[in-house]
């Protein structure tokens, strides 16, 4: 059966269209031309972490991502999925970084470069933490979301942990302890909030919380002076004692112990 005019003007329109897009699209246009082809292994890596040093994150993360979608095995495959983790973070890509840090655990567990994996996990959460920090500011720290802080604690212990001689550790130290402050602050907050509410049997167990996750914290003797004064509103006088002798013994000076003396003694 002969084909109508109409037909065949469409079948012949799409078999130029597809004869331009092979010859490399429309015409007037030309091919985009790849300047890293035919780069070997060691002149990616090495443009790369030039582009790094110079602050060029997003150029160095497509020459690490070029790099390992051509030569996926190797040293230089290995140390560029650590390398593009950490351009990512610099770029302010969170996601892709902690992807490429978990999938550098995962694939090579042994590698030297596993400690940093940890810490720099440690160090995407403790970013987000600090300009979630920055946002809230001055608005109720309490009803902010503390997962980063508690991720980032998490990967800094953890690096402590495997790897307690790194050379990270003791800045993921420095780190903990701000995120512990942080953590413990906002459950002091909320015990707070309890206090006013009257809500007293919440008060002693965010104190007790407090005592017991974070006691090193800034905030611990306020917690223990926190559950003496709830202890006590709840006619406890067993527990509020215990805090109270918790809080004379470890923070004999401290004016959370004044005050909660003082509280001891009325009738």
């Amino acid at each position: 059966m002969p084909l109508s005019p109409r037909v065949g003007l469409r079948l012949c329109c799409l078999a130029l269209i597809a004869l331009l897009a092979a010859c490399g699209g429309e015409p007037g246009t030309k091919k985009t031309e790849d300047r890293t082809e035919g780069w070997s292994v060691e002149k990616l890596y090495q443009e790369a972490r030039k582009a790094t040093l110079d602050g060029g994150y997003q150029e160095a993360i497509d020459l690490y991502e070029k790099l390992e979608a051509r030569y996926p095995y190797g040293v230089y495959s290995q140390q560029s999925l650590i390398d593009v983790a950490y351009a990512y973070y610099k770029n302010g890509d969170a996601e892709l970084a902690i992807e490429a840090a978990d999938r550098f655990v995962r694939l090579y567990p042994l590698h030297p470069n596993v400690e940093y994996a940890y810490y720099l996990k440690g160090l995407v959460h403790f970013r987000r933490e600090v300009s979630i920090l920055e946002k809230w500011l001055p608005q109720n720290l309490a009803a902010r979301d503390m997962n980063n802080a508690r991720q980032a604690f998490d990967n800094f212990g953890q690096l402590l942990r495997s790897f307690p001689d790194s050379r990270y550790a003791p800045d993921a130290r420095q780190r903990m302890v701000y995120l512990r402050n942080q953590m413990a602050e906002q459950d002091i907050l909320v015990a707070r909030y309890y206090m006013k509410r009257g809500a007293y049997l919440a008060v002693a167990a965010r104190a007790r919380h407090v005592v017991e996750t974070y006691p090193r914290s800034a905030f611990t003797p306020e917690a223990l002076e926190l559950m003496v004064t709830a202890y006590r509103i709840l006619g406890l006088e067993a527990q509020a004692s215990d805090a109270l002798r918790v809080l004379n013994l470890n923070y004999p000076s401290h004016p959370a112990t004044e005050r909660a003396g003082k509280l001891a003694t009325v009738q």
